[in-house]
Formats: structure tokens, sequence, C-alpha cells
């Protein structure tokens, strides 16, 4: 049955806590694509639009509405890169320091809600099973290792 394929049981809780998430970060005036932004600025620092871009796996136009309009709201700042004038680096503002824990307390409460009945062997196999997954569709092999292997 398709809707028991994994590939359908992935989408439909991607959607669902996607749906629960923005329906709770309503309130802070954050959409499940800034929140991912954001996530990001706060792991890695500021980054340029490029970037963002590779990161939320979205065309770089896209990004720069986001930024647009995230910007617009006082979330981000575009700043110059001091080695690069050519390039803005994208970083968090005061406002989203400031939310940010409000907002991680949301997807956390979503997080527990969709785990809630699973014990904590289930959640930890769960978490184990879908690290294996992305670990298996992830290009872990670098160039000079294909090239190694290439001349073997």
């Amino acid at each position: 049955m398709p809707e028991q394929s994994l590939g359908f049981l992935m989408h439909d809780v991607t959607r669902l806590i996607r749906r629960r998430f923005e329906k709770r970060a309503n309130e802070l005036g954050l959409t499940t694509a800034q929140w991912r932004l954001l996530v990001y600025l706060k792991r890695e620092g500021p980054l340029a639009q490029a970037r963002l871009a590779e990161l939320l796996e979205i065309e770089p136009i896209s990004v720069s509405r986001l930024v647009d309009r995230m910007e617009e709201a006082d979330w981000v700042l575009r700043k110059p890169d001091c080695n690069d004038r050519r390039v803005k680096l994208i970083h968090p503002t005061a406002k989203t320091r400031a939310a940010f824990e409000e907002a991680h307390d949301i997807a956390e409460a979503v997080y527990a809600k969709a785990l809630n009945g699973l014990s904590d062997r289930a959640v930890k196999q769960v978490m184990s099973s879908l690290q294996k997954i992305v670990h298996n569709l992830s290009d872990e092999e670098s160039p000079s290792q294909s090239s190694e292997a290439n001349h073997e």
C-alpha cells in the first residue's frame, strides 16, 4: 500500500510536524522556513545568502525574498562581509536571539507530542534509524576518496 511506504510515511510525519509547529510559532510571526534559517544562523553564525540557499535547499532568489521579509520584520540584518564587500552576510538580530528560546520550546513540544507513547528505548531506536537513513542517503565520499577508488 503506497501510504505505508517509507517515502509516504516520512512525508506525512514532516508535513504534520511542520503544520503543528507553524500553528504554534505563528504567534511569534515565524514560518517553518524562517525558523530553519534562524537555526542555521544560530548553528553556523552569520552566513551568505548563497550558503543559506544550499543549506535550506531552495533557490537563491527564494532565499533573497525570505531574507527580505525577515529583515522587514526585524529578524535578521544584512551586513557586508569584511573579506568580500560584494557579499552580504545574514546576521540574527536581538529580536531573534530573544525569541529563539521560545521557538525552540515550541519545537520541542511538537517533538514531544510526535513521540508521545513511545518508550525511551523506542525513541532512541527511531532516532538511530533516522540517522542511519540520513547517512545511507548522504554523499559521504570526498572527491579525493572517489579518485583514489577510481585508481584501484
